[in-house]
């Protein structure tokens, strides 16, 4: 009995493998490849370019090397698409003898990078330097400058604006160099300092501190 139970079960799991693998040899495919730059010299590999099926929301991205792999449906379009790129299609053919397949996808540039162009409000450089030369700075135009260029002007100028992408990154940079600089070990403290209390007692005997109260 449990002889022709084992033959049943073993016979039983033989033709389900058979028609899974007949399913799969016949209909779908593993498609992978590269999506990359259409350079002559060195194409270069597009990072996390989209490859999608056309009509489904299956899909794929590319990593940062530019290799994508997924299971399609021989016969099925497919869709590359990366930012900067124009989108490119491509079919899988439908009379492909294997279950595996790979390609190379090239991308073309979408964009163009133009010249930088300075536009003036007058004619030519001359003509500038000649209207510069020739205008009339009255008083009252002086007093508004040296006003914004006064020191308390700028130092509330940048004590309010909000810093800008360059600074922010320095100062993000910095902090990074300095946890890295004093990485598995504790930060100097300025208490023991022998130069620091220098400086401070001089600061003390210039009276820097007074100073700053009695503006305060």
């Amino acid at each position: 009995m449990r002889i022709r139970f084992l033959a049943i079960s073993v016979g039983i799991l033989l033709a389900a493998q058979g028609l899974a693998q007949g399913f799969v040899d016949s209909n779908l495919v593993q498609f992978s490849g590269m999506v990359v730059t259409d350079q002559k010299n060195e194409p270069l590999p597009i990072p996390y370019a989209h490859v999608g099926v056309e009509g489904t929301r299956r899909g794929t991205y590319a990593d940062r090397n530019g290799f994508f792999s997924l299971v399609v449906v021989k016969g099925e379009n497919l869709i590359f698409s990366a930012v900067g790129f124009k989108k490119a299609y491509y079919k899988v053919p439908e009379d492909l003898p294997d279950n595996r397949y790979s390609i190379f996808q090239i991308l073309y540039a979408d964009t163009l990078t133009l010249p930088e162009t300075v536009i003036y409000p007058w004619p030519s450089r001359e003509n500038f330097k000649m209207e510069f030369l020739a205008l009339d700075v009255s008083d009252k135009m002086r007093e508004i400058a040296a006003k914004n260029l006064a020191d308390n002007a700028m130092a509330n100028l940048r004590n309010s604006l909000p810093r800008d992408g360059r600074e922010t990154y320095g100062t993000y940079q910095q902090q990074v160099v300095q946890n890295y600089y004093y990485a598995g070990q504790y930060r100097p403290i300025n208490l023991f300092n022998v130069v620091a209390w220098k400086k401070f007692f001089d600061a003390w005997k210039e009276g820097k501190f007074k100073k700053k109260k009695e503006e305060d």
